[in-house]
């Protein structure tokens, strides 16, 4: 979502599992899509990130054959891609977050290692990323979370042949991540949603390849603790949840499901 209201959609896998480097721009006032500058690199699987001067970091992912360390920058003025620094570590399926300094931190993913529990940090002011402490558990498809005290919390995923019901805490001013409370159930591409109450909502996701979860979850910030929540209709995984102006959560399609349901506090 770009200061000026519209959406920035870049890369992805099209037809055939070719890997695309085009990007277009929705405008929500008018419903129509408009070509904006390719990025240098085909990528999917890979983030994207608004920085407080309004150009969007690309970084990572997967593209022509091999995992990725290189990122760019998108200006919204010129609708041109440029060049920035490198990450440490090549990844894809990992997770982005800003934070309240500025800062993009990144962490986990799956690359050479194959699975990684290295984080670093991207400063917009020089371009350069910066190794910070690593994750304990290496994971991919795990989510991150920005609560209200500026710390990021990262549930699940999967790693090391297995899925994950562990949670831990990045705190920005010291580098450090600590063990907070285990979610009820191991899951591996669910959704992670803020709540107005400063919760954070967990649902759906896989158990394992063929084990779907319509369960839900929610970590409260100040007693480090989830507590079951009532159930979805449907079992999704892939799917995508996004909290609403009126404070609901509106949960969308998934692997195999089309359907939409809401949540309430």
């Amino acid at each position: 979502m770009l200061s000026n209201g519209q959406v920035l959609v870049a890369g992805g896998s099209g037809t055939g599992s070719v890997s695309l480097n085009s990007a277009e721009l929705y405008n929500p006032s008018t419903g129509v899509w408009t070509i904006t500058g390719n990025m240098i690199y085909t990528r999917y699987r890979h983030t994207a990130s608004v920085l407080s001067n309004g150009q969007v970091l690309v970084a990572g992912g997967y593209g022509s054959g091999l995992y990725l360390n290189s990122a760019e920058l998108y200006s919204p003025s010129t609708g041109v891609w440029t060049i920035t620094g490198n990450m440490s570590y090549l990844r894809c399926c990992y997770t982005a977050s800003i934070l309240s300094n500025g800062k993009v931190l990144v962490g986990g993913g799956f690359g050479s290692s194959p699975y990684l529990n290295s984080a670093e940090l991207y400063d917009p002011s020089t371009g350069v990323w910066t190794i910070t402490g690593n994750i304990s558990y290496a994971r991919y498809y795990h989510t991150a979370s920005m609560l209200s005290n500026g710390q990021v919390l990262i549930a699940g995923g999967y790693g090391n042949g297995l899925p994950l019901n562990s949670a831990e805490l990045y705190n920005p001013s010291t580098g450090v991540w600590t063990s907070t409370g285990n979610m009820s159930y191991t899951r591996y591409h669910h959704t992670a949603s803020m709540l107005s109450n400063g919760q954070v909502l967990v649902v759906g996701g896989l158990q394992s390849g063929v084990v779907y979860l319509n369960s839900a979850e929610l970590y409260d910030p100040s007693t480090r603790v989830w507590t079951i929540t009532g159930n979805m209709s449907y079992t999704r995984s892939y799917h995508t949840a996004s909290t609403l102006t009126n404070g609901k959560v509106l949960a969308t399609g998934g692997l195999i499901s089309n359907s939409s349901e809401l949540y309430q506090l």
